[in-house]
């Protein structure tokens, strides 16, 4: 098939970019149905005359339908966009890109979804997808233990777990780190039963807070319930989390001003497992805590981390220099073009 598309391209350039250009319309209005076409050509950086000419082929095609709410995609438009991914994915060299980024990250694998998380949702659910097919191909059959993290991201790929995970697999969600003291739903206890849920896997919490004085920590240690939970999460065979914006994380935290001002004055751009990262990965503060540290994820045999949009691009590239190189990263296409972007690859 490769070849196929290469002895196309070498004659007829122009159709291959025809395809491309087609096709990005449809995934867009995918995501954004019902859309209008003035939003939409805003979107495509093009003009309504020329979005006109595709769109009206499309309906013409049955493709598309229009109302007053905006364009959608008819049930045959959208099968053919399901069927299409695959072969754009090789269009636009995505694999290509996938080895350069996991070189300059220093890390075993990348995968990349087309798009923009920080404009659309749905490519967060493409991020999910890829996790789930990703999970599917690493785990073992029998028992196996997921460790994961919190945050937004996490929360809205726990969504697309499919309950065929399970197929002679016994999987254990735990939450890796406390909790935030943030919205309930973003929490890792509740992403980790999320994500049991969606998987048909079981799941423990960790009743404990991530952010405890250090006088704490020790009396809490030593508690059944919470000592039988982190011996599971000592024992994860995959870690699963995201990585934040220094910034974003400290008003999640709800960092005192003192401390929120450290932070920019030692120009922390990450934040993971609760430490805070400048851009060189260095350790310029850390929070307290109970659960997984970075240091601990060199033991564990596989380690997923999902983040995307241009926005966290430099908490990417921060993170990846302490990450472990067995980390497999899922971001999106802004995110990889703004971390390549000035590497002259």
């Amino acid at each position: 098939m490769d070849n196929d598309l290469k002895l196309i391209e070498s004659i007829a350039p122009d159709f291959l970019q025809t395809v491309q250009w087609r096709y990005r319309i449809l995934q867009r209005i995918s995501w954004m149905q019902p859309v209008g076409r003035r939003i939409l050509a805003a979107d495509l950086k093009t003009t309504e005359r020329t979005l006109r000419r595709e769109t009206d082929l499309f309906r013409n095609s049955g493709l598309l339908e229009s109302s007053k709410s905006g364009m959608s995609l008819t049930p045959k438009g959208l099968e053919l966009v399901q069927q299409l991914s695959g072969l754009m994915n090789r269009l636009h060299d995505a694999n290509v890109v996938s080895e350069q980024l996991a070189s300059v990250l220093g890390i075993n694998r990348v995968i990349i979804v087309p798009g923009n998380s920080e404009h659309h949702h749905s490519i967060l659910d493409l991020m999910g997808q890829q996790l789930n097919e990703l999970l599917a191909a690493i785990l073992p059959g029998g028992r196996s233990i997921i460790a994961v993290m919190g945050g937004t991201t996490m929360a809205s790929v726990s969504e697309s777990l499919s309950v065929n995970l399970s197929h002679e697999r016994n999987l254990l969600f735990v939450p890796a780190r406390g909790g935030l003291g943030e919205t309930m739903a973003i929490q890792a206890n509740t992403v980790c039963a999320e994500m049991a849920t969606h998987s048909g896997g079981r799941y423990r919490n960790l009743y404990v807070p991530e952010d405890i004085s250090t006088k704490s920590v020790e009396p809490l240690l030593q508690e059944p319930v919470v000592k039988s939970v982190l011996d599971l999460i000592n024992h994860a065979d995959v870690v699963i989390h995201s990585i934040g914006r220094a910034k974003t994380m400290a008003n999640r935290r709800n960092m005192p001003t003192a401390e929120v001002n450290l932070l920019a004055e030692r120009q922390a751009v990450a934040e993971a497992f609760g430490d805070f990262l400048d851009a060189q990965g260095h350790v310029v503060y850390k929070v307290p805590k109970i659960g997984l540290q970075i240091s601990d994820l060199n033991d564990i045999s596989h380690v997923i981390a999902i983040a995307g949009g241009p926005q966290k691009a430099a908490a990417i590239e921060s993170y990846m220099k302490v990450a472990p190189h067995q980390t497999i990263l899922i971001t999106d296409e802004a995110a990889s073009e703004m971390i390549l972007r000035d590497k002259n690859l």
